[in-house]
């Protein structure tokens, strides 16, 4: 999948070696949604990344209907929780999108969210196991085999594919934490990093993943592009207000801040005095945004510490004036 050509001609032409994709909001409104996708492919972004959080709208749904409206941009799904759906079906989804639209699907898969899993009744005993045998049968299958496996929680048998695309989707793992990238790195061709993606953070990424062939990282962060920089970073401030949760972590740990971090966190009223109390020079590490020029800095970092795709998450109350602005990084 070969970054496309940007088409925006009001920056500084990029030397950049990685793929700038972007997020298309959860809840933006039903009629926009394929106008915000077919903006984003005129404007030049190499991905779009659709999400599938419960309560809002499935994932194959937006990837078929902004494929289809788009002629050329990637669409990535992030994240499919593996617990929802049963595996040849989940194969059956993705290999009708990269039969229609080859070299354009990217998926993401992932234990999901513990709490949204819980209120499903599918958190398994064991998320590690589930995803393992998840991804292990979704590689055969969408690779033409024939897939016989009686695991714990994956019992197929002599199961395939009749019209296996020719060239099979990206499968990524979105999971955080030592066990779970490992994993990643064996059985999966890489993995999506949700927020904060710092280079630390990818840098240890890959650290997890080891030697194997899953080493295609695509990050999400927050963003905002303006020529003001301070007022960039009032935008992007409250979608930082809830870093710093348990389950973040490991985003955290590799930053030479972490310490301090923690303990503003601690000391903060609320998140939003958090968020308010951040250093400049931390909103700048914990999110794309600045200038132009300071904000694909800021991406080519990324770039350089491994990821091979960075999609930015637009945040200010207009979304298509915020994808506008983000794409003068291209």
């Amino acid at each position: 999948m070969t970054p496309a050509t940007s088409k925006n001609t009001s920056a500084t032409p990029s030397t950049r070696t990685g793929s700038i994709g972007v997020m298309l909001p959860r809840d933006l409104p039903a009629a926009d949604v394929l106008r915000f996708a077919q903006r984003a492919d005129e404007l030049g972004f190499d991905e779009l990344w659709v999400v599938e959080d419960l309560g809002f709208r499935g994932g194959f749904a937006q990837a078929a209907a902004t494929l289809a409206v788009t002629p050329r941009i990637v669409v990535g799904i992030g994240i499919l929780p593996t617990g929802a759906r049963q595996v040849a079906y989940t194969a059956m989804e993705l290999n009708t999108l990269a039969e229609l639209f080859p070299g354009r699907v990217v998926a993401g898969i992932g234990h999901g969210m513990p709490g949204w899993m819980r209120q499903l009744g599918v958190w398994p005993a064991s998320p590690l196991t589930l995803l393992d045998e998840q991804a292990t049968a979704l590689h055969g299958l969408l690779r033409g085999e024939a897939v016989t496996l009686d695991g714990r929680y994956v019992h197929l048998a002599d199961v395939r594919l009749d019209n296996p695309a020719p060239q099979p989707p990206l499968v990524l793992a979105g999971v955080r934490g030592p066990k779970s990238l490992a994993l990643a790195g064996r059985v999966t061709d890489g993995v999506v990093l949700a927020e904060p993606a710092t280079p630390e953070y990818i840098a240890a990424t890959l650290g997890h993943l080891g030697d194997g062939p899953g080493r295609h990282v695509v990050t999400y962060d927050v963003a905002c592009v303006d020529d003001d920089a301070d007022r960039a970073r009032a935008t992007v401030r409250p979608a930082l207000e809830w870093i710093g949760e348990p389950d973040w972590a490991p985003h955290l740990t590799p930053l030479p801040f972490a310490a301090e971090f923690a303990a503003l966190r601690a000391a903060s009223a609320d998140r939003a005095a958090f968020a308010e109390a951040l250093p400049d020079v931390w909103v700048d590490r914990l999110a794309v945004v600045g200038t132009p020029a300071e904000a694909r800095a800021s991406i080519d970092a990324r770039h350089a510490a491994g990821a091979a795709t960075t999609v930015l998450i637009a945040a200010g109350p207009d979304p298509f004036a915020a994808l506008d602005g983000l794409a003068r990084v291209l």
